[in-house]
């Protein structure tokens, strides 16, 4: 199971972390991506890290202005989003793709194709606006 939280309301500028924490299973073994849909738009990859070497991807329009990374302590990875804009705000969906494979993982995570992602957690929101 997946557990994505951390979303809200933050003024155009501002700072938000949301977090996806997995529980019965470890998420070392798992890519996993972030993507989010606003209304009346198609899902959207934002960014994926790979199980392996933790190579990452990003979507054009964020680049520079969010961060992924894993805890695999906490078994949780976060989404740091700055420079937010009203662009952003949609619903933020994490999701878990296994592969124990480094190379195959390197590849789906380059994709951050949602197709192709075995588990999603609920949504969280996040609306930027002032």
């Amino acid at each position: 199971q997946l557990q994505a939280s951390g979303g809200g309301l933050v003024q155009p500028g501002g700072s938000l972390r949301v977090s996806c924490a997995a529980s019965g299973f470890r998420l070392d073994y798992y890519v996993i991506g972030w993507f989010r849909q606003a209304p009346g738009k198609e899902r959207e990859g934002v960014s994926c890290i790979s199980s392996g070497d933790d190579s990452t991807y990003y979507v054009d329009s964020v680049k520079g202005r969010f961060t992924v990374s894993r805890d695999n302590a906490k078994n949780t990875v976060y989404l740091q989003m700055s420079g937010l804009k009203p662009e952003d705000t949609a619903v933020y969906y994490c999701a878990a793709l296994q592969s124990r494979i480094r190379a195959v993982a390197a590849v789906k995570t380059a994709r951050c194709n949602g197709d192709e992602f075995d588990f999603w957690g609920q949504g969280t929101q996040v609306t930027v606006s002032s």
